[in-house]
């Protein structure tokens, strides 16, 4: 595991380039509470978020009562991560993590197919324990593609099958725990559960895909938005490149407003090529994430914060034991 020397910072040279127009701003405070880690051996994993074409990242500051902390890589995802540890603390562990944000809508208006598939995103094509690609998940595919050859119009066949047979269930607990057998057999679940069964159809149909984990911003001036993590996904269209998708906003958007999917094809044609500037980018593709310092087993996906005690797992939903909030401030 190799350890990140400031480089995070050296990104923002990329956005010299970024139209000023059209974007959202504003500070993010996350503030993090382990209260079984008090006088225990805690660690803290956070997913943190690098600037692109579309985000710009600035003013990081990390405050904490740790004993030591540091931004990690791992190589094989390429997860960036800020780690935190206490050692036997006599206070209840805590870290605040604040960062300013600018984001613009995530857009590619022409899908050009030509070219062939680099190398270097071929892994985005295979199967493995968290993405499968073979058995029933195979099937479906080749009956989604039947008669289709170019990457473009497999890409959209499935992301057509996976808005029009899925649906968001509310009552599922959180993003979802985005196991593909199971939202396959059932047929619903929440954004992680969606957006994972669209990349292994397409993965399956010979289309790279990956998921992206991020966090929605608030359209309000301010408001709490610990409950915003949302999951969505990209395929990679040679000639063109990563392109984004949402059949889990859809979905979504189809529940709330009661919508039909005809009624809805209005945002089944914006979330192909398309995401909102609401939101933030963590990380990508990130399935099966080993993290360093080692976290007692490999993470399904890395989105949420993630947490140990002695060893043991927190559940990042119980914030008898494991608490944060997530708070945005507009900046204008």
């Amino acid at each position: 595991m190799k350890r990140l020397v400031f480089y995070v910072f050296a990104i923002l040279l990329l956005w010299a380039s970024m139209a000023s127009g059209g974007m959202k701003k504003g500070s993010i405070v996350m503030d993090f509470k382990i209260h079984s880690g008090k006088g225990q051996h805690t660690q803290l994993w956070i997913p943190y978020p690098l600037s692109d074409d579309f985000q710009r990242i600035s003013d990081v500051r990390i405050k904490g009562n740790y004993g030591r902390f540091g931004i990690y890589r791992e190589p094989v995802s390429g997860a960036i991560y800020l780690y935190a540890e206490w050692n036997n603390s006599t206070d209840v562990p805590e870290l605040r993590f604040h960062f300013n944000a600018e984001t613009k809508e995530r857009s590619v208006k022409e899908m050009k197919e030509s070219g062939n598939i680099p190398v270097e995103v071929r892994r985005y094509m295979k199967g493995n324990r968290f993405v499968p690609t073979d058995g029933r998940i195979r099937e479906v595919a080749e009956q989604i593609i039947r008669g289709k050859k170019r990457i473009l119009e497999k890409a959209r066949a499935v992301y057509d099958w996976v808005v029009e047979n899925t649906y968001r269930d509310p009552n599922v607990r959180g993003c979802g725990r985005g196991i593909v057998e199971e939202t396959l057999a059932r047929r619903s679940g929440k954004c992680a559960d969606i957006s994972s069964v669209f990349v292994a159809l397409a993965r399956a149909a010979g289309v790279p895909a990956r998921e992206v984990f991020g966090l929605r911003l608030a359209k309000e001036a301010e408001k709490d938005m610990t409950g915003g993590y949302h999951c969505w996904a990209e395929f990679y269209l040679p000639g063109t490149g990563w392109v984004p998708v949402d059949p889990a906003d859809v979905r979504k958007v189809m529940l709330v407003k009661k919508l039909s999917l005809k009624e809805a094809e209005p945002y089944r044609e914006y979330f192909f090529g398309k995401v909102d500037e609401f939101r933030i980018v963590l990380e990508r593709g990130g399935r099966g994430v080993t993290l360093d310092p080692p976290a007692s087993e490999p993470l399904n996906y890395f989105m949420y914060p993630y947490g140990e005690v002695n060893g043991k797992p927190l559940d990042y939903l119980d914030p008898k034991n494991f608490s944060y909030s997530i708070h945005f401030k507009e900046i204008k």
